[in-house]
């Protein structure tokens, strides 16, 4: 299942590369919830191929993906972002990726996030460490919030909703070196899990956007929770760290009012 969750990771990610190459004829809509939330034919074309590959493969298994939902299964459930990061796809930017989960029995088993304009293939399997492109990856030793650089998102203000990420923005970047904003959670994910962000936060995300890349984290060293160090309210708050971070992040975003 290792090899097989790479092998159709890497192949999407080449599907995604051939649509990029033509992004000014690409059919590009927005979804019926935000007029800035948007979705492409490459999406739907790279869900497909992924869906039936793995039902080919594994045809009693679950698939649950963004963008043709839920299909039932038993034991095993994989969870799909087919391109998270669209608007960077559509506006011809490198930092978007291909994002796989495998759960069984309702836990994380296996995962792979790709991104393809870098060719890096971030993957985990429980309890066996993470990866990219085949090589061991830890989280970073940054013991100290004015060293650390944190990555963030905007799927709230996407969304139009009214509790946003604004006031624990504004909380966070005082205390931290600096922030970045890529505009894929299953990236930033993988860049705290290989030591490129210290830490990542964001509200109201789907389980499609963090599934891959929770796993990933997880099993490079660091840790994944709510913003109260819980799980309760995962994934609508997300906090992922190298672990030494945890703890005062978790007291700053807790003691912010939305």
């Amino acid at each position: 299942m290792q090899n097989f969750i790479q092998d159709i990771a890497r192949q999407a990610g080449q599907i995604s590369l051939q649509y990029r190459s033509r992004l000014a004829e690409l059919n590009v809509t927005a979804k019926p919830a935000s007029s800035k939330d948007l979705v492409t034919e490459a999406d739907r074309a790279v869900e497909t191929y992924l869906r039936d590959a793995i039902t080919k493969r594994y045809p009693t298994h679950a698939i649950l993906g963004e963008e043709f939902g839920t299909t039932p299964g038993q034991e095993y459930r994989w969870i799909i972002d087919p391109i998270d990061g669209t608007t960077s796809f559509v506006h011809n930017q490198p930092f978007y990726s291909i994002s796989i989960a495998l759960h069984r029995n309702d836990a994380p088993y296996l995962a792979a996030v790709y991104a393809p304009v870098f060719d890096e293939l971030f993957s985990a399997q429980k309890n066996h460490g993470a990866q990219c492109n085949g090589k061991p990856i830890r989280v970073s030793n940054c013991r100290q919030l004015d060293q650390a650089v944190l990555g963030t998102g905007f799927a709230c203000m996407r969304a139009n909703l009214t509790e946003n990420n604004l006031p624990y923005f504004q909380a966070i970047l005082p205390k931290i070196r600096d922030v970045r904003r890529l505009g894929s959670a299953a990236i930033d994910l993988c860049y705290v899990a290989s030591g490129r962000l210290d830490a990542f936060w964001e509200l109201h995300l789907q389980t499609y956007d963090v599934a891959a890349g929770t796993l990933i984290v997880t099993e490079a060293g660091g840790t994944v929770s709510d913003f109260h160090n819980q799980t309760k309210n995962l994934p609508q708050q997300l906090l992922a760290t190298n672990t030494h971070l945890h703890a005062p992040l978790s007291r700053l975003l807790t003691n912010v009012t939305p």
